[in-house]
């Protein structure tokens, strides 16, 4: 059988059995056409190892209409793509390559980004104390992400009843439409209710635009924020903050993970805690972790 005719089969299944979002079910759809277009849509049972070795070779040296090429990260997902569809016809009983076959290019991961504990305080601290709506969102907004560990996704998603804030702890459901439970502090827990109680809405969002712009729809979706309007809110706090260091609404996320780490968590609690499906991802953080205890060797330790 031909490549094309068992694709979408394969992406179907992705999204039904295996769970995956829509989102990633497209993007392995864009990556395995690519496939399709450089064998001329094969037929499975021809896929040779000469075949993936040519292919690699192509991913390598491909350019879109701007010339853009393909980085080595964007490469390897092209081939996770490829070893996940020929399992996937493996265990279909169809003659074909193994996956193991496929060998993934090694990737040089970006530095982490992150926010010490007093840079947070920090950027909390410059928040005026006036009680405005907007001002007790950011604050509520900032300190949640910072608690919680949230993808800026999941952040905007929440509506108010989702969040429990007397028990401190709430479900979330993240990548690949898995849930995983969220906890928040004391602190953060209160300001949530601060800035619920001077809503005089009873839209669902837990967080509001109030941009000019913005119109109230029958849902109220019009007036949730967007991932810009998050970005937007943090970059303010860190520039009166005085932090130069580009700070994102993953970055709270990063820094939630370092301060676990750094206070003792272990990290599949930690892999637990952030929805990771692989603890190889969280494993990004443990040469942060790494450079702090040689800092309290350091600090702490006598030669003599």
């Amino acid at each position: 059988m031909y490549t094309s005719e068992l694709l979408m089969d394969y992406i179907e299944h992705l999204e039904v059995e295996g769970g995956r979002s829509a989102k990633t079910a497209q993007n392995y759809r864009l990556y395995l056409e690519r496939f399709v277009e450089f064998t001329n849509d094969i037929q499975v049972e021809n896929i040779t190892t000469e075949t993936i070795r040519k292919y690699r070779l192509w991913l390598n040296r491909y350019a879109n209409d701007n010339g853009d090429s393909l980085v080595t990260i964007t490469q390897a997902y092209h081939l996770i793509a490829l070893r996940g569809f020929l399992g996937y016809l493996s265990r279909r009983d169809l003659p074909v390559i193994g996956p193991e076959k496929i060998e993934l290019p090694k990737t040089i991961r970006k530095q982490v980004t992150f926010l010490s504990h007093e840079e947070v305080l920090r950027m909390i601290d410059v928040i005026p104390t006036i009680d405005t709506e907007i001002v007790l969102r950011d604050r509520a907004l900032i300190e949640l992400l910072f608690s919680s560990g949230l993808r800026v996704s999941e952040l905007i998603g929440l509506n108010r009843d989702h969040i429990n804030t007397k028990r401190r702890e709430f479900m979330v459901r993240g990548k690949g439409q898995k849930d995983r439970p969220v906890f928040i502090d004391t602190q953060t827990a209160e300001h949530v209710e601060e800035y619920l109680a001077k809503r005089m809405d009873n839209l669902p969002p837990l967080f509001l635009n109030y941009s000019r712009n913005n119109h109230v729809g029958n849902s109220g979706d019009y007036r949730r924020l967007t991932s810009r309007s998050v970005q937007r809110i943090i970059n303010k706090y860190a520039r009166l903050a005085g932090i130069t260091k580009h700070v994102s609404p993953h970055t709270m996320r990063h820094s939630f993970a370092t301060d676990l780490l750094m206070n003792g968590a272990d990290l599949r609690s930690v892999q637990t805690m952030l929805g990771h499906s692989n603890i190889s991802t969280t494993q990004i953080y443990t040469h942060v972790t790494d450079q702090h205890l040689k800092e309290v060797y350091e600090r702490f330790h006598s030669e003599e």
